[in-house]
């Protein structure tokens, strides 16, 4: 299994050296970018890690996230893109159909990327109707280290957030994690 952390703004002091890859917030909602995703982005491909960028996606507008993001990403070409789907600060969250409809919307404007969905395991198993989850699952289930409690087929398992976000994904070796990051 490969390891991997995912970080946000605050976490300007991480360490990518050892990591296979790196998840980096951009975007949320419609107005919020990460200042440091760039230079976040720098180390974890100095470090030889793959990269993805999420975005934190709010209810409403969904069209419009999906075009904020893709235009406000550091992405290149081969980098994973991923939904954040979870409850915000204000108590709210996209619907199961906003969150398929954004996915689709990604793909769209990305169609060289993988898109994934990140979600907890609550959302996984009592709000998503669809099972859609674009290009890949990334679960978040903090248990060991590769078993989430779910039985879909994922790609990414976030098991801690101690000290930091912490994920293992399911590929045998990071040339076969960056094979796949690079559809045809």
């Amino acid at each position: 299994m490969l390891h991997g952390v995912d970080v946000s703004s605050y976490n300007t002091g991480y360490s990518a050296q050892g990591l296979d890859f790196v998840f980096i917030k951009a975007t949320e909602g419609r107005s919020y970018v990460n200042p440091h995703q760039s230079a976040q982005a720098a180390r974890a491909r100095e470090a030889g890690a793959v990269v993805g960028f999420y975005h934190f996606l709010w209810p409403g507008n969904i069209a419009a996230q999906a075009q904020y993001f893709v235009e406000q990403c550091a992405s290149v070409h081969g980098d994973l893109l991923a939904a954040d789907w979870e409850t915000t600060g204000a108590g709210s969250y996209a619907s199961n159909a906003q969150k398929d409809q954004f996915l689709v919307e990604v793909k769209k404007l990305r169609p060289t990327h993988r898109v994934l969905l990140y979600c907890n395991r609550d959302f996984w198993l009592n709000r998503d109707t669809t099972s859609y989850a674009a290009d890949g699952l990334w679960i978040a289930d903090y248990v060991a280290a590769g078993e989430p409690r779910i039985k879909a087929k994922w790609r990414i398992h976030q098991y801690t957030d101690q000290p930091l976000d912490k994920n293992v994904a399911a590929f045998s070796n990071k040339a076969e994690l960056k094979s796949w990051a690079h559809p045809a």
